[in-house]
C-alpha cells in the first residue's frame, strides 16, 4: 500500500502542477474544480503515507481553517475548495524551481570557481567571505539545500581540519551567507511571494536587499575575527595547506570554462526574470517557473545532452517529487488558513491592535514588530516560507502607510534572523545534521549577537526611510 501512496502523491502532484499552469493562462471553472480536488488529493495521500504524526504542521492549518471556516459562517466545502487552490502559485513555485539544481550539478562548477579564485581565498577571512557570498549565489540554484551543498563543498576542502572553532568557522559562514540570500534572491520562494503580495518593486526590493546583505557579510567578517580571536587559533595557516592540496588535484583544463558557463548561467536566469517581468503581464510567481523550465531545457539542448534531460526529469517524476509533498501539504493548509481568515475580521483585528499599541508607545511602528512575528513563528516550528505566506496573506488585505518595498524588508528581515536563530527549522536542523552539533549551538549560541546587529541594521535603514518620506 506504500507504494501505492507514494505514487497516488506523485501524480496529483503532477497533475496539480500541470493544471495550474494552464488554468492560469485559460480559465475554467470545470478545470479549476479538478484542481481543488487534485489538491484534497495531494493531502489525503500524503497523509495515508506519512501519517499525520509526521505532518501535524500542515494538518494543523487545515484544521484551524475549516474550524474558522465553520464559525465564520462560510459553506465549509465552498472555502475549502477555494483554500486548496488559494498557494498554487507558490505550489507551482515549489515544485519546478528545484529543477535548477540539475543544471548546477551537471559539472564540477563550485570546485572549478574555487580552483580559479584561489589566490583570493588564501586568508581565513578571505575564504569566509567566499562562503558566504557563494553560498547567497548557490541558494540561487538550490535554496536551503545550499548549505547541505556548500558544507560539503568546504568540508572537502577543509577535510583535516576538526573541532569546534573550524564548525563555528564554516557553520557561522555557511547559515549567515544563506540566512541573508533571502532578502534578495529572487528564486528564494518566501522573498518571491512577498514582493507578490505586496505589489512592491522587484528592482527595487532586489537593490534594497541585496544592499542589506552587503553589509550584513561585511558585519559577519568582523564577527568571524573576532571569533577566530575567541578560539586563540590561527586559521589561515590551516586553510593554505588544504588548499593547496585542492589544487594538486584539480583538473586545470576545465576550469577556466567552467567558471565563465557558471557566470552565464547565473546571469542569464537572473537576467531572464528581471528583463521579463518588467515587459511581461504575468504574476511573478508563475513567471519564476516558467522561466526555469525554458532555462534548463535550453541548457540541455545547447549542451547537446537531450538523454540526460529526460533521466533528470523521469528521476524527479518517478522519485524526488514526492519529497516535495510536505512542503505543498503546508501551502495547501497555510491556502485554507488563509482564506478562512479573510472570511473574518481578523485582519481589522490586527490593525486595530497595532494603531492602539502605537497609541500606548507613539514612537514605534508596524515595521518594528513585523520581523519579531516572522521570529517568534520560527521558535514554534514555522519555516520562513509557511510563516511568509501567512503573515504576508493577512498583510495583504490591510492599507499600510508605508513603501511597500520597506515592508517586504521588514518580513525579509524577520526571515532572515528566524533562520540564524531557531534550531526548529530546516536550515539549521540540516546544517546540524552535517556538522553534528546541536541546533541550539548551530544558532542561538553562535549566532544570537550577529542577529541583534542586521535587525538594527535594518531597522535604522527602514525608519530613516519612514521619517525621510
Amino acid at each position: 500500500m506504500q507504494s501505492f501512496f507514494s505514487l497516488g502523491i506523485r501524480i496529483t502532484i503532477v497533475l496539480f502542477t500541470i493544471l495550474h499552469f494552464i488554468t492560469y493562462f485559460f480559465d475554467s471553472r470545470f478545470f479549476t474544480l479538478i484542481l481543488s480536488i487534485f489538491g484534497f488529493g495531494i493531502f489525503t495521500f500524503t497523509i495515508l503515507k506519512l501519517h499525520i504524526k509526521h505532518i501535524k504542521m500542515p494538518f494543523g492549518l487545515l484544521v484551524v481553517g475549516l474550524i474558522i471556516l465553520v464559525f465564520s459562517g462560510e459553506f465549509v466545502v465552498d472555502g475549502l475548495l477555494n483554500g486548496l487552490i488559494q498557494m498554487r502559485n507558490m505550489i507551482g513555485l515549489l515544485v519546478i524551481v528545484p529543477m535548477i539544481s540539475w543544471v548546477l550539478r551537471s559539472e564540477d562548477y563550485i570546485e572549478s570557481i574555487m580552483s580559479y579564485a584561489h589566490n583570493f581565498v588564501d586568508t581565513s577571512r578571505k575564504f569566509y567571505l567566499g562562503i558566504i557570498s557563494f553560498t547567497q549565489i548557490i541558494a540561487y540554484f538550490l535554496l536551503f539545500g545550499s548549505i547541505t551543498m556548500m558544507y560539503q563543498f568546504v568540508n572537502g576542502i577543509l577535510k583535516n581540519e576538526h573541532g569546534e572553532p573550524w564548525e563555528n568557522y564554516k557553520g557561522t559562514a555557511l547559515l549567515r551567507g544563506f540566512s541573508l540570500s533571502v532578502m534578495w534572491v529572487i528564486s528564494i520562494p518566501s522573498f518571491a511571494y512577498v514582493v507578490e503580495v505586496m505589489d512592491a518593486s522587484l528592482g527595487i526590493s532586489i537593490l534594497q536587499g541585496l544592499g542589506i546583505s552587503i553589509v550584513g557579510v561585511v558585519i559577519a567578517l568582523i564577527f568571524s575575527y573576532f571569533e577566530e580571536k575567541r578560539y586563540g587559533v590561527d586559521l589561515t595557516a590551516g586553510l593554505q595547506m588544504e588548499i593547496d592540496g585542492v589544487l594538486n588535484h584539480a583538473n586545470q583544463k576545465y576550469v577556466k570554462r567552467n567558471t565563465i558557463e557558471f557566470l552565464v548561467l547565473f546571469l542569464s536566469l537572473f537576467g531572464s526574470i528581471l528583463i521579463l517581468q518588467a515587459y511581461i503581464h504575468i504574476e511573478l510567481l508563475v513567471l519564476i517557473p516558467l522561466v526555469v523550465v525554458v532555462w534548463v531545457v535550453s541548457y540541455y539542448i545547447v549542451k547537446r545532452r537531450p538523454k540526460q534531460l529526460t533521466q533528470e526529469i523521469y528521476s524527479y517524476v518517478s522519485k524526488n517529487i514526492e519529497y516535495q509533498a510536505y512542503q505543498v501539504c503546508m501551502m495547501l493548509g497555510a491556502g485554507i488558513l488563509i482564506y478562512a481568515l479573510n472570511q473574518t475580521s481578523f485582519a481589522q483585528m490586527v490593525v486595530d491592535g497595532i494603531y492602539s499599541l502605537q497609541e500606548l508607545i507613539p514612537f514605534l511602528n508596524m515595521l518594528y514588530f513585523l520581523p519579531f512575528i516572522i521570529i517568534i513563528l520560527g521558535f514554534f516550528g514555522l519555516g520562513p516560507l509557511t510563516v511568509m505566506v501567512l503573515v504576508a496573506g493577512i498583510l495583504e488585505s490591510i492599507h499600510l502607510p508605508y513603501a511597500k518595498e520597506l515592508v517586504v524588508l521588514a518580513i525579509t528581515s524577520g526571515s532572515t534572523i528566524s533562520i540564524l536563530l531557531s534550531p526548529l527549522i530546516m536550515p539549521v536542523i540540516v546544517l546540524s545534521s552535517e556538522n553534528g552539533l546541536s541546533a541550539l549551538k548551530n544558532g542561538i549560541r553562535f549566532n544570537w549577537k550577529y542577529a541583534v546587529v542586521i535587525y538594527v541594521l535594518v531597522q535604522v535603514y527602514v525608519q530613516t526611510k519612514v521619517y525621510s518620506g
